[in-house]
């Protein structure tokens, strides 16, 4: 139980994939100016990763890996992963289509967000059994959602700011998020410190 709870905190603090790993910056830029569109796109991608790893880690360990097949990890992982944005494209569109709107264009690039993909491939990498690599995904996921709140916070704050004409924008967005990044730093080796072996 301990080994779980650690992978999960290290997920969402130590190894946050946005703010440490640096995966998934252009969801993390582009949705993060209102706090519902944040939330929303952060439930999604929770549920992709979540999905995303109950699909791939069985595929990988019961079909690709036996058969010398890893050669075709990453463009099987990409195909789970479009159909599963697919999936929830079609329920946001059906059953909260404000939040469908809100998301736009940035909804179907979790096809092609790197955090999703990053999340099933180290789960591999990191040799995780399937439920280490469930409960990985579930702390990424919930990192995620962490970095999107907190920097939706700083944007507010940002946006009502007397900024030097210079800044304004994206220069001062990166700085934030730069920022940001740092305070995650201090979470190193606390969480591994946190349970005595």
């Amino acid at each position: 139980m301990t080994k779980f709870i650690v992978i999960l905190l290290s997920a969402v603090f130590v190894n946050n994939y946005v703010l440490s790993r640096f995966l998934g910056i252009c969801p993390f830029l582009g949705v993060s100016k209102k706090l519902d569109s944040a939330t929303g796109m952060s439930l999604a991608v929770i549920f992709v990763m979540l999905m995303a790893t109950a699909a791939t880690w069985p595929i990988q360990t019961f079909l690709l890996a036996p058969n010398n097949l890893g050669y075709l990890q990453t463009i099987i992982f990409i195909l789970v992963i479009a159909a599963l944005v697919q999936l929830v494209e079609i329920v946001l569109k059906r059953y909260v289509p404000s939040l469908h709107q809100s998301l736009g264009v940035y909804l179907p690039l979790i096809t092609t967000n790197c955090a999703v993909l990053g999340v099933t491939i180290l789960n591999i990498d990191s040799e995780y059994t399937f439920l280490e690599s469930m409960v990985n995904s579930l702390g990424s996921g919930l990192g995620f959602f962490l970095a999107m709140v907190m920097f939706s916070g700083v944007r507010s704050k940002i946006e009502g700011a007397d900024i030097p004409e210079s800044f304004k924008g994206l220069p001062v967005t990166l700085i934030a998020a730069s920022i940001t990044s740092l305070s995650f730093l201090g979470f190193g080796g606390v969480v591994e410190n946190m349970f005595p072996v």
